[in-house]
């Protein structure tokens, strides 16, 4: 199941909404929860016909997403890498957790977005982000970032 773009759209939406709301993407995926989340997915070429400001904002109003206070952002001290490169991150490990099991895609991705990973994938002063495929799916197996 590589290059899943409907994984890709729904994990660079939830990028931009949880920085759009300054919330941690561990949070935001409860905000969301199972149901909003499948529809995204399932929908996610229609989605992406719109701007993606007015599919996130339409979301945020709807499901009343409140601003938090997590800024990854603005406490980045380096180039900040966007939103269409972290969602590919996600969707990237996302797929690897699942190997061919579609059926399931939804529970993976919230079982990765609620893992220790969300924190280390948010930290945008570290490279982690930009480590290989293999490398950030063996860190999350151990549970650890591996030395």
């Amino acid at each position: 199941m590589k290059n899943n773009s409907a994984l890709f759209y729904t994990c660079s939406l939830i990028e931009f909404i949880g920085r759009q709301q300054k919330v941690k993407r561990s949070e935001l995926v409860h905000f969301l929860g199972k149901s909003t989340l499948a529809r995204i997915y399932r929908y996610a070429d229609v989605f992406h016909c719109e701007p993606i400001e007015k599919t996130a904002d339409d979301f945020i109003t709807n499901l009343h997403i409140p601003v938090g206070n997590f800024d990854n952002v603005a406490s980045c001290r380096y180039t900040v890498p966007d939103y269409w490169a972290i969602g590919e991150v996600y969707e990237r490990l996302i797929e690897d957790v699942s190997g061919e099991d579609e059926e399931h895609i939804i529970d993976r991705l919230v079982e990765v977005y609620t893992s220790w990973i969300d924190d280390v994938l948010s930290n945008y002063n570290t490279d982690f982000y930009y480590q290989s495929r293999d490398y950030i799916r063996e860190c999350y197996r151990e549970g650890k970032v591996c030395a």
